[in-house]
């Protein structure tokens, strides 16, 4: 067992089996053996690697639609540019360039922010925008952003936040928990917690036994506050994550580790957690709020914002390694068999009345 595996095992005999949910906070946040608290997640040597790590690309297209944002919403002169879950700090780094090049008198007026939990990451993403073209300051949640025009943007941010399973059984839907079989393993049983029915997808009624359904209070509960900003402020969000446009059936909750997928109970701790994100949902929270909201693919918004024109600009300057580079990573960030398909696109923002 690792470290928190043993904790967690502890906790379950002292207490009873936990819920998927707790479980993943646990794996995640844990202060003293969580995934986020003890290692370096991202890059080659890490776990994993994500878009504005693949390409700078990426994050110039981000910073393309930001400012386009801006200007649809009036190109108010205070303005709030954050961002919620930046990793190392590359995505702000490549947006804070390009704001650079397309209009200072923004970058000069606009604040910056970076909204980070971990006092590690914190330490990071400063020493990657130490020589950044603006200033960010940070904050532990959007409640201590400036009252004023928001635009926000999170980057695999949701898909890190704890769900709950339900899991069909002979007696209907119960909650799926983590307890231990006889050896002491932790091990995936069915709890008495039973679910809003009103909560379930279409298809639950006639769902197989061993179904399982995931829904996810907290993600609903970022997006309202994010949604309550932007409907009180004006401004817009924009998220970008792996999951559907749809609500499903269906067990999404994975463990990556070493950039592999691994068992969801093998290693607390030192892997990766994540499960798909329920776009629909999200954006069902903002339109509560009168916020208009789009959905499309990576790949398709990517291409929307000029991914193809960028990498030719880029390319025209190189000689053919270059050129190879940058069509490959095109590839990852917007072909079908990369990013393009599965990773989604939430646009939020606040209709201009």
């Amino acid at each position: 067992m690792t470290p928190l595996a043993e904790r967690i095992a502890g906790l379950i005999e002292a207490s009873g089996p936990v819920g998927v949910a707790d479980y993943m906070a646990l794996c995640l946040f844990d202060p003293a053996h969580g995934y986020y608290a003890t290692r370096e997640p991202f890059g080659v040597d890490g776990d994993f690697t994500t878009a504005p790590e693949i390409s700078q690309m990426f994050g110039e297209l981000v910073g393309i639609w930001i400012h386009e944002s801006w200007q649809a919403a009036g190109a108010p002169t205070a303005v709030t540019i954050a961002e919620i879950g930046p990793g190392r700090g590359t995505l702000m780094k490549d947006v804070l360039r390009t704001l650079h090049k397309l209009d200072r008198a923004l970058l000069r007026d606009a604040t910056f922010a970076l909204v980070e939990t971990s006092p590690r990451l914190v330490e990071v993403q400063k020493r990657t925008l130490a020589g950044a073209a603006a200033h960010p300051s940070w904050h532990p949640d959007i409640g201590t952003l400036p009252s004023q025009p928001l635009i926000i943007v999170g980057n695999e941010l949701f898909d890190a936040l704890p769900v709950r399973q339900y899991v069909k059984t002979p007696s209907g839907w119960r909650e799926r928990v983590v307890g231990l079989d006889e050896r002491r393993n932790l091990a995936f049983l069915a709890g008495p917690g039973a679910p809003d029915a009103a909560l379930l997808p279409p298809g639950a009624t006639d769902a197989p036994e061993g179904a399982i359904v995931e829904l996810a209070p907290a993600r609903t509960a970022l997006m309202e506050a994010v949604a309550e900003r932007l409907a009180a402020n004006g401004g817009a969000a924009l998220f970008v994550d792996y999951g559907h446009i749809e609500p499903g059936i269906g067990d999404t909750l994975q463990a990556v580790r070493r950039h592999k997928y691994d068992e969801v109970l093998a290693h607390p701790g030192e892997a990766d957690l994540t499960a798909h994100v329920d776009f629909a949902a999200l954006a069902a929270v903002a339109r509560a709020h009168g916020l208009d909201t789009a959905m499309t693919t990576q790949g398709d918004f990517l291409l929307r914002m000029g991914l193809l024109e960028r990498a030719g600009a880029l390319g025209a300057m190189g000689d053919m390694a270059l050129q190879d580079r940058l069509t490959a990573e095109v590839d990852r960030l917007a072909g079908p068999h990369g990013m393009g398909e599965l990773f989604k696109v939430l646009e939020v923002s606040a209709l201009r009345r």
